[in-house]
């Protein structure tokens, strides 16, 4: 491992520092471990980046169930490879042991390192793989080996996929490589596209914070391969679809950019959907096409374990919640000004089934400027997938920042679960997150967002102030005027009006107490529904006829649980309704416990 090395990522020297040191002769290197890298004034894959950091062995072996054992390179005769397969596994394993005995300064590398030492109880091993694990075990442990300047890298995406008993060896290293910074992008990106200007540049590397080096050059980089389109082809055919626009040539160009890899159609699609006509600057439209395209990249990377949130409409559009508003909006401020310090490391979005959480949460993610992210089940059967999912998408989410991640029902998530279930999974989980969720470097960076209406089968320690500081009540409309505002901001959501006068109004909605905001929205549409045109007008007395005609799906004394659950863990007093606000915390939980004896 030279001094004198070329330009390589970060990661090989903590590689060099620790083995160098004499910490380990076994590494496990996982994470971000098929993206490319800096090699000199190039970016390579693994395999080449790894050849580079081993230069000076002598002889580079691999190990793989693809191949079995390959001579990587050699400086030195090695001993026939020909009848090693027929020797099986440990045939393998012993070849490589003979090799780095009998030849000093050898490395052994093993990709898909968990195809060979897979994560699972030792009963579910076979004989050899046990034999394997056993195996690796005992030469990170041997002095004679480590005295031969030998060195074994495991290569994984996940450390969980791995064995645990490798995992709690002391003489085993394992050194995470993170998905690129902000630094790293830039860099990356002026090499991919030598053509932006320095501020295109900030821009995109801002935009693509999550994304793999491999990806963004496959986004800015120019793919010129036989079956895709070269730069200049793609610059003429984006061309031809914004001609009559303005500026179409530069902004032809600037899109040519951007679209690597991309086929017409997909092009096409993605630029100019409807029309040939854009009026926004060019370069927000090179970045919400980056952005379109980082959702799909992520989407698919992440196998249905997040969905990302585009609201359509801000804090304005939502009727009542005065107090809740007023405070989501402080909230938005800070962060839009990076105010990080003062920033919330955490929401907790309480009350109710139908009471708007979803609604509001995603307009605050619009009024705020936030990505937004929404964690799917990303609970699985197998062992040890929970977790690699889990840390695939935690992983993700730190790089992205400043980036919201939504958790809805939080309680069938993250709810207390016994651990004799599921083999204790839960509580790794919860503990994982836990510790996420608190780390002072997200503050201001990841906002964490639970929705819940059972706040009380959440676990306890995850509602402390430092993880989830902030904790909203939301609560069906209190007054009939209340309720006017709720329904006039449905009507205007959808795209028609109210007919009527406000008294008209306001008697309609006395006949509506106890409504949940998605009851009123049923009711408004169910008046939409009556008129037989095209028109967008809704009369006073439709409305009067749907709300004499619908029937609500309530359990009230489930809806009164919940509203008294929003009450304890909200974060002040002065967020509650009338009725709630004076009562004392002793008597709001008197309250509770015998409305839970009653649904019980």
């Amino acid at each position: 491992m030279p001094n004198d090395r070329p330009n390589l990522p970060a990661w090989t020297d903590v590689l060099r520092d620790r083995y160098l040191a004499g910490e380990a002769i076994v590494f496990i290197l996982y994470g971000n471990v098929f993206d490319h890298y800096p090699l000199g004034d190039r970016y390579a894959a693994m395999p080449a980046v790894l050849e580079a950091v081993l230069s000076r062995k002598e002889s580079v072996l691999e190990l793989s169930l693809a191949q079995g054992v390959r001579i990587v390179r050699s400086q030195k005769p090695q001993q026939t490879l020909e009848g090693l397969q027929d020797k099986g596994l440990s045939g393998a394993l012993q070849y490589l042991e003979n090799s780095m005995r009998a030849r000093a300064n050898t490395a052994v590398l093993v990709p898909y390192a968990e195809t060979i030492f897979p994560a699972a109880e030792t009963h579910f091993l076979s004989f050899e793989e046990r034999a394997a694990v056993s195996t690796l075990h005992r030469w990170s442990l041997d002095e004679a080996l480590s005295k031969t300047d030998s060195i074994v890298v495991l290569v994984t995406e996940s450390i969980n996929a791995l064995s645990p008993s490798l995992l709690s060896n002391p003489r085993i290293a394992a050194i995470n490589l993170d998905l690129p910074d902000a630094e790293t992008r830039s860099a990356a990106v002026r090499v991919f596209a030598p053509k932006l200007t320095d501020q295109q540049v900030a821009r995109i590397a801002e935009q693509t914070a999550g994304l793999r080096l491999v990806q963004i050059a496959g986004i800015v980089g120019d793919a010129s391969r036989a079956d895709g389109l070269g730069e200049a082809e793609r610059s003429a055919f984006i061309a031809d679809l914004l001609r009559g626009s303005a500026d179409a040539a530069r902004r032809a160009a600037e899109f040519a950019q951007i679209t690597s890899g991309m086929t017409k159609q997909a092009i096409r699609a993605l630029i100019a959907p409807d029309s040939p006509q854009h009026n926004d600057a060019v370069d927000d439209e090179v970045i919400a096409i980056i952005r379109q395209r980082k959702r799909e990249i992520l989407e698919k990377e992440c196998s249905g374990l997040i969905e990302f949130i585009e609201p359509k409409h801000g804090l304005e559009v939502v009727g009542g919640n005065e107090a809740i508003k007023a405070e989501l909006m402080r909230v938005a401020k800070m962060l839009r000004e990076g105010d990080r310090r003062r920033a919330p490391m955490g929401l907790l979005a309480v009350g109710p089934m139908g009471s708007g959480k979803t609604f509001v949460i995603k307009a605050f993610l619009k009024e705020a400027g936030l990505n937004g992210v929404m964690l799917k089940n990303f609970r699985s059967q197998w062992v040890g997938s929970t977790e690699t999912n889990l840390e695939r998408v935690l992983s993700m989410i730190k790089v992205m920042g400043p980036v919201a991640l939504v958790i809805d029902e939080g309680d069938r998530s993250f709810g207390s679960r016994s651990e004799d279930n599921d083999g204790g999974t839960s509580s790794r989980v919860i503990a994982r997150l836990k510790a996420f969720m608190s780390e002072p470097e997200n503050r201001g960076r990841v906002l964490f967002i639970l929705m819940t209406n059972r706040p009380d089968k959440l676990d306890i320690d995850i509602k402390r102030p430092g993880r989830l500081d902030v904790k909203l009540p939301f609560f069906y409309a209190q007054s009939a005027s209340e309720r006017v505002e709720i329904i006039r901001a449905l009507f205007a959501r959808h795209g028609m009006q109210w007919g009527g006068t406000d008294e008209q109004h306001l008697l309609a909605c006395e006949a509506l107490d106890g409504y949940s905001n998605a009851d009123l929205e049923a009711v408004m549409l169910l008046a939409a529904s009556a008129v037989t045109d095209d028109s967008t007008q809704i009369g006073a007395e439709a409305f009067e006829q749907a709300v004499a005609d619908f029937m609500p799906p309530q359990d009230k004394n489930m809806v009164h649980y919940m509203e008294l659950l929003a009450a304890v863990e909200c974060s002040r007093r002065s967020w509650l309704p009338r009725h709630l606000r004076d009562l004392k915390t002793e008597e709001l939980q008197e309250q509770l416990l015998l409305l839970q004896q009653a649904i019980h």
